[in-house]
């Protein structure tokens, strides 16, 4: 006779069996994009634009589980890696790597891949990339050593707990030795679930299964059609009537959900807070923006609950540079915030103040300071722009709205050719090492600003290392407090945003935290 344990086991494993046979292999996923991207290389490229349709042509080494709806340290899970360990004192980390495993061209996968990879990353090898975004991530990776085909280890300066998981961001693929940077642009050559069957600028992307994937029975889907539509209504009406399966990542607004749920009642839209915020930037590099007494103007005249008001009917929230909580783990809030200028207090009487400022500089009513807003040409860069714009009124600055593509956009802030922009930023990851080091560092090429403050950036190493989470979280709040104490990036608000599918579009589970590391999509399948 069965036991009640044999018997519970039983049931489970027909569970199991029944939801592994209900996964329907076949179908192709439409998709639309809502921009045009300017590569397909991932690690040359920090937009969305890139990642959202390229992560599923590539692997990492590890991975946060694509099933779970957070990325946390206890969420990373093997990829192209089957193991790892690290060193007694914690700076080697040490891989052991799948064996059998084919890039899209056919040559074997090996540890000289790994070692090629973050060499470039970490500047010591030339790929031919035009952009290395994601350098300063890995100032602390002293070298790279390989053991046979199926073996290598990160050796690093110092103790880093945030380490695994840069190298578990959706950013993180493996690039291919024996492929030329300028190919992996526009013909990308990954091990991933899918292969890119064709990428027209401007148009679309066509991505086909890989039926040589080494995780058998992945992908369920034959393939991805990305679809670029430029203007926003027109898209999400083409979703909401079935010409599409899945909207871009997050670019459904709280208003458009409403208006997609009532042409469509049975479409799912998840709101979620995706580690993007929308940030002021001043060029203090050029006068009179280098005056940090303008600078300090324009956080007085800044009414953050306008911009949430008005963009997200009260959906965003306002913090500092981390996540904002309770969905950012090391962020701090408004009240935190409350006694910096702009954060907190009477708007009215902040504007008083501000417009002072401004007088005393020259300024007024009758000389208003000119300047040029710059944008990227989306509804989320420029919407907040115009907010801004007719805030800087209110103070004696006269603003000009300026949009550029975004093929431009990111060359444009690298180079530092604008003086005031609106930023629509993000982050792969809510750590402090990537929002830190990637942002404010002197040397990195993502601080658009031009803030370069030593003793600074030795509180971003003095976090970085410190092991306990509790004590290096006090130490990163305050890092985050005085930056914006510093008006060096001001953030606005935290974006909260939706993205939506038909509910026969099954195991999609998008993380609450970062929009940046679930799109490999090796797991969704079309119950149709």
């Amino acid at each position: 006779m069965p036991t009640f344990r044999s018997a519970f086991v039983s049931l489970i494993l027909v569970l199991l069996a029944t939801s592994a046979s209900a996964q329907k292999p076949g179908g192709v996923l439409r998709v639309y994009h809502n921009d045009n991207p300017p590569t397909a290389s991932l690690h040359e490229e920090v937009t969305i634009g890139t990642l959202n349709p390229f992560m599923a042509v590539f692997n990492n080494l590890v991975i946060y589980d694509q099933t779970v709806k957070r990325n946390a340290d206890d969420t990373i899970v093997p990829d192209l890696a089957e193991s790892w360990s690290w060193s007694p004192d914690n700076t080697k980390l040490t891989f052991k790597l799948r064996q059998g495993v084919r890039w899209h061209d056919g040559k074997p996968f090996t540890s000289a891949d790994v070692k090629c990879t973050w060499d470039t990353v970490a500047g010591k090898r030339d790929s031919g990339w035009r952009k290395n975004p994601r350098k300063e991530w890995y100032v602390n990776l002293t070298e790279i050593t390989t053991e046979g085909d199926y073996g290598v280890t990160f050796h690093l300066g110092r103790p880093q707990p945030s380490f695994l998981g840069f190298l578990a961001a959706g950013f993180s693929a493996v690039y291919p030795c024996h492929v030329a940077g300028p190919v992996m642009r526009t013909k990308p050559i990954g091990t991933g679930p899918f292969k890119l069957k064709e990428f027209k600028q401007k148009q679309s992307i066509s991505l086909v299964r890989n039926e040589d994937y080494w995780k058998k029975g992945r992908p369920f889907l034959d393939g991805i059609e990305w679809a670029m539509v430029a203007n926003r209504s027109t898209r999400v009406l083409a979703f909401s009537v079935g010409e599409f399966d899945l909207t871009f990542s997050q670019d459904v607004s709280v208003r458009l959900a409403a208006d997609i749920k009532a042409r469509a009642p049975q479409a799912v839209c998840e709101l979620n807070q995706y580690n993007i915020q929308t940030q002021l930037l001043v060029n203090s590099l050029v006068p009179p923006f280098d005056d940090n007494r303008i600078k300090k103007a324009m956080m007085l005249t800044i009414d953050r609950k306008a911009f949430v008001d008005t963009l997200s009917d009260g959906a965003d929230r306002i913090g500092g540079v981390m996540e904002a909580p309770p969905e950012g783990v090391w962020g701090i809030g408004p009240d935190q915030l409350a006694s910096i200028p702009g954060f907190g207090g009477d708007v009215e009487k902040n504007r008083l103040e501000a417009q002072g400022i401004m007088r005393s500089l020259g300024y007024g009513p009758d000389k208003p300071l000119k300047v040029k807003v710059l944008a990227r040409n989306l509804p989320t860069y420029r919407e907040p722009a115009v907010l801004l714009i007719d805030q800087f009124k209110k103070i004696y600055i006269d603003g000009e709205l300026e949009t550029v593509e975004s093929a431009l956009w990111y060359m444009r802030l690298l180079r530092k050719d604008y003086n005031v922009a609106m930023n629509t930023g993000g982050s792969a990851l809510d750590d402090p090492d990537v929002m830190f080091y990637e942002a404010y560092s002197c040397d990195s090429e993502r601080n658009y600003t031009g803030y370069c403050d030593r003793n600074m950036q030795a509180r971003f190493d003095e976090q970085s290392s410190t092991v306990d989470p509790v004590a290096r979280k006090r130490l990163v709040q305050k890092i985050d407090y005085d930056l914006q104490a510093l008006g060096v990036r001001p953030s606005i608000m935290h974006s909260r945003a939706n993205t939506c599918w038909h509910p026969y579009v099954r195991g999609l589970a998008l993380a609450a935290n970062s929009q940046y590391n679930h799109w490999r999509l090796e797991d969704v399948w079309l119950d149709r």
